[in-house]
């Protein structure tokens, strides 16, 4: 075999794992269309294998009093920044014994302080001393398959790989049954939820 044949041999392997992976999509349906929005959808777990977490950190910011994003899925060891993009003094804490009960304290405009989320499963509630209106989530999960429903209640899982799986859902006020999906080579998988009380 001759050095280009080699080559094009190695091109065309590194797409394997691109190529022979799956997509889930769905909607949620709930009583409320003001619920659709933030939900997360996640593959729970895949036996045999951990997943590293990502060396750029994630960003909740701190904007118009509100956390942005609202919920923001994260998996296992992932270092979150918190960045106050207000002009007025802001604290970032949660209650949760899964996020050790934090407190990053107060800082003003500009500045951020981080936490690293190492509980796998820990649904943690984030808020602010100063403003008790504000409120968001950390939802920790063990594998980079997740995504977050938008407005109408659609989400995206891209190259998932092949296998069989657990597909779980979680909202801040509703509840969902998890579903078992299996992923081919290619191709999408429709799966969607009822969103009740």
């Amino acid at each position: 075999m001759n050095k280009r044949l080699i080559l094009t041999a190695i091109i065309s392997c590194s797409f394997c794992s691109v190529m022979h992976a799956g997509d889930i999509t769905g909607n949620i349906k709930t009583k409320k269309d003001k619920y659709k929005k933030n939900a997360v959808v996640y593959i729970d777990k895949i036996e045999g294998k951990k997943f590293d977490p990502p060396k750029e950190h994630k960003i909740l910011d701190q904007k118009y009093l509100t956390f942005v994003p609202h919920v923001l899925p994260a998996l296992t060891g992932t270092t979150v920044d918190f960045i106050n993009s207000d002009d007025v003094l802001h604290n970032v804490f949660s209650p949760d014994n899964c996020a050790e009960k934090f407190n990053l304290g107060y800082w003003p405009k500009g500045e951020k302080r981080s936490y690293t989320f190492n509980e796998p499963g820990c649904l943690a509630v984030v808020l602010c001393n100063v403003h008790p209106e504000m409120e968001g989530y950390v939802v920790v999960v063990e594998t980079p398959y997740y995504a977050v429903t938008d407005e109408n209640g659609n989400y995206l899982i891209k190259n998932v790989p092949p296998g069989n799986y657990i597909l779980k859902i979680w909202h801040e006020r509703l509840k969902g049954e998890e579903q078992e999906i299996t992923i081919s080579q290619e191709g999408t998988v429709t799966a969607n939820f009822e969103l009740k009380r």
